[in-house]
């Protein structure tokens, strides 16, 4: 790894662990556009520890998306490295990959996915039982962190039959049913009213806090940004500390 990028990310963790979660190194993703190539990470460098969350704060096409993806290892790198648990993946295969997702971890979107035929708790459900889990005790845990979540009165309704916060708070229950030590969220509460988005990304904030997640959180509200640990942003390729 890059010592001096590790020690100022160090210093950017006032505290925390002494090696990141999460660690990319230097990576660079290019896309070929036309005849023309299309750079959009040139080298970025970012680690995040557990019990941390960032703001990832960027204009559309900057590479947000792109960084979350390489990051939660549903993307390779052009060049760089991600270590996750201080181990390298780029030269994983993707059942290898997979593997350290699904065990790993949690994934948030600005569109929930919630399956619509099944209610919230077995939306919640299902990626534990695919883990291995008993029906029972599946149902047990999803029952519980749907309640946490303020989804008590709710568990046995369809998305349909939930608000637009209700289904998002699902999709966070679902994300972390399995607790994992990463989670990445790309825009959450992008399809959210202001209130509704404030009441979310607190609920979130608030889970990461007490789980000591390791959180990446991609977001346009500067607002909802501040309350986080700390924010990152992307330019020219490269990720930035923001103050």
């Amino acid at each position: 790894m890059n010592e001096h990028v590790m020690a100022d990310d160090q210093t950017a963790a006032a505290g925390s662990a002494k090696a990141p979660v999460l660690y990319l190194n230097g990576v660079q993703r290019r896309y070929q556009q036309g005849e023309s190539e299309l750079s959009i990470l040139r080298g970025a460098e970012l680690g995040c520890w557990l019990g941390q969350s960032i703001a990832l704060i960027a204009p559309s096409g900057a590479g947000k998306s792109t960084l979350l993806h390489i990051a939660g290892l549903l993307e390779h790198p052009d060049a760089g490295e991600v270590f996750v648990d201080g181990k390298p993946t780029a030269s994983l295969s993707d059942a290898e990959r997979t593997a350290i997702r699904r065990v790993e971890m949690g994934f948030v979107y600005q569109a929930h996915h919630l399956l619509p035929e099944f209610s919230a708790v077995e939306n919640v459900m299902l990626p534990q039982m695919i883990r291995g889990l008993s029906r029972a005790e599946a149902r047990k845990r999803a029952s519980e962190l749907l309640s946490y979540l303020g989804l008590k009165a709710r568990l046995e309704h369809r998305p349909a039959e939930l608000s637009g916060g209700e289904q998002q708070r699902v999709a966070i229950a679902r994300a972390v049913a399995n607790a994992p030590r990463i989670l990445l969220a790309d825009e959450p509460t992008g399809n959210l009213d202001p209130h509704t988005a404030d009441h979310v990304f607190e609920t979130l904030r608030q889970l990461v806090s007490a789980s000591g997640l390791a959180a990446i959180i991609a977001t346009h509200n500067l607002e909802l940004a501040r309350r986080m640990d700390r924010r990152v942003t992307i330019r020219e390729g490269v990720v930035i500390e923001l103050e």
